[in-house]
């Protein structure tokens, strides 16, 4: 008599399948570059941010003064002035998705035209005997510097490449706008020596030094301009 033999019983375990290391460091920079853009699609759409209650606050030191300075010009005129900026930069060989920057920027501002009335010395000045003449030799108007008006500037578009964004999160200075700042602030100083802005500025000072020398009794005055 025979003993039947016994099939063994259980299943067969396959060897567990292990996720190479390149297919590790494919996830885990997917998963990296997945939180990054989620991140800017809520610093870039508008109203999104109100959801996790933010809140401003200021916490800025005093201001300190650290000069005086005496001003001895009489700013007779001012310019308001707009300008467009289109600033681009490109990068070699790199597509602009990948790196480079545009920006569509809206610069308003003033400038100033002024006479330096402290450069006035005695001889400019020329009285008769009799104080009822009187001759003002003065130096020709001057510009100062553009002043950007924050409030009224402000950028129109941007467009950055991939490496840019990414720079934006881990810079000091995220978007900063300096650079068209200063070529705006630039192109309005040019567009002042282009107006008639200097010219005016000479203008009212003769009328305001006519008023006020003839309030005090004098019958002719005579405003010229020089070096």
């Amino acid at each position: 008599m025979t003993t039947p033999v016994k099939k063994p019983t259980g299943s067969v375990q396959r060897p567990a399948w292990r996720m190479p290391g390149w297919a590790k460091a494919l996830t885990v920079l997917t998963a990296v570059l997945v939180v990054l853009f989620a991140g800017l699609r809520l610093s870039v759409l508008p109203g999104l941010k109100d959801l996790f209650g933010s809140e401003t606050r200021d916490r800025s030191g005093p201001a300190l003064l650290k000069s005086v300075q005496d001003i001895s010009r009489y700013d007779a005129a001012s310019g308001n002035f707009q300008v467009v900026v289109d600033l681009e930069k490109d990068t070699k060989f790199l597509p602009d998705a990948i790196r480079g920057t545009r920006t569509l920027y809206v610069g308003a501002g003033t400038v100033d035209a002024y006479v330096d009335l402290g450069k006035v010395g005695e001889d400019d000045v020329t009285v008769d005997e009799g104080r009822t003449s009187a001759t003002l030799r003065l130096p020709h108007a001057a510009l100062g510097e553009p002043a950007l008006d924050p409030d009224r500037s402000y950028a129109v578009s941007k467009q950055r490449g991939l490496l840019d964004r990414l720079g934006d999160l881990f810079s000091d200075n995220p978007n900063g706008e300096q650079a068209v700042q200063k070529l705006a602030a630039r192109h309005i100083g040019e567009a002042a020596k282009d107006s008639e802005l200097k010219a005016r500025a000479e203008s009212n000072t003769t009328a305001m030094l006519r008023g006020l020398l003839t309030s005090l009794g004098f019958e002719r005055v005579r405003v010229t301009y020089g070096t």
